[in-house]
C-alpha cells in the first residue's frame, strides 16, 4: 500500500496538473478540441517544460545551495521560495503561450494556475495545506467550469478525475503527508480559485 500511495503521489504530482490540464480540456469537445494537432502540441510542450521541467531543475540547485533540506520539501516553509520561483516559470511559460496567439480560454487556466501557485505559497508559510489536492482540485475545478459554462458532458473526465481526487488524498493522508484538514482546504481552494476564474473570466 506505501508503495501504491508513493506512485500515485507521483503521478498526480501538482507540478503536473497544468499539462494534466491542458491535455484535458483539449479532450472536452469545446472550440479548442478543434485546434490543429500541432498548434496543441505546441501548447502542450511548451506548458510542460515551464511548468514542470524547469522548475523541477531548480530543486538540486536549490538543495546543493541548502536552501531546502530535502528535495520532498517536506517542511512546510521550505515550499516558499521553491514555489515562488515556480510561479516566475509559470508567468514565463504564460507570456510565451500569449505571445503565440493562445486562445482565452488557456489564457483563463494558466493565469488560475498562477494564483492557486501564489496562494500555496502564501499559505504554507504557516501551515501545510495539501499542495497534491490543490493540484488535482484545480483540475476537477476546470472541467466543472467548462461543462456548465458551455454545457457539454464531459462526465467521463470527470468521473476519471474525482476518481484520480481520492486516490491521491488518500495517498496523501496513508503516507502522513497532511492530516483531513489539510487536504481537504487544498482540495477546495484549488477548485474554487479555477472553477472561479475559468466561470467568471469569459
Amino acid at each position: 500500500m506505501k508503495i501504491a500511495s508513493h506512485i500515485i503521489s507521483i503521478i498526480f504530482n501538482p507540478i503536473l496538473m497544468p499539462t494534466i490540464g491542458i491535455v484535458l480540456i483539449f479532450n472536452t469537445g469545446t472550440h479548442l478540441s478543434l485546434l490543429p494537432a500541432i498548434t496543441k502540441q505546441v501548447i502542450t510542450v511548451l506548458i510542460f517544460v515551464t511548468t514542470a521541467v524547469l522548475p523541477m531543475t531548480i530543486l538540486p540547485l536549490l538543495y546543493q545551495f541548502k536552501i531546502i533540506k530535502t528535495l520532498f520539501l517536506e517542511n512546510k516553509r521550505e515550499r516558499v521560495i521553491p514555489m515562488v520561483i515556480t510561479v516566475f516559470f509559470y508567468y514565463l511559460g504564460f507570456l510565451l503561450l500569449k505571445k503565440i496567439g493562445m486562445p482565452t480560454l488557456l489564457n483563463s487556466f494558466f493565469l488560475a494556475s498562477i494564483i492557486s501557485v501564489l496562494i500555496a505559497a502564501f499559505v504554507s508559510y504557516f501551515w501545510k495545506i495539501s499542495i497534491h489536492t490543490m493540484g488535482i482540485g484545480g483540475v476537477t475545478g476546470v472541467l466543472f467550469a467548462l461543462s456548465i459554462k458551455f454545457g457539454i458532458d464531459i462526465m467521463p473526465l470527470i468521473s476519471m478525475v474525482l476518481l484520480a481526487s481520492g486516490l491521491t488524498a488518500s495517498a496523501r493522508l496513508y503516507l502522513s503527508c497532511h492530516n483531513t484538514k489539510q487536504i481537504f482546504v487544498g482540495y477546495l481552494c484549488g477548485f474554487l480559485v479555477v472553477f472561479g476564474f475559468i466561470f467568471l473570466s469569459f
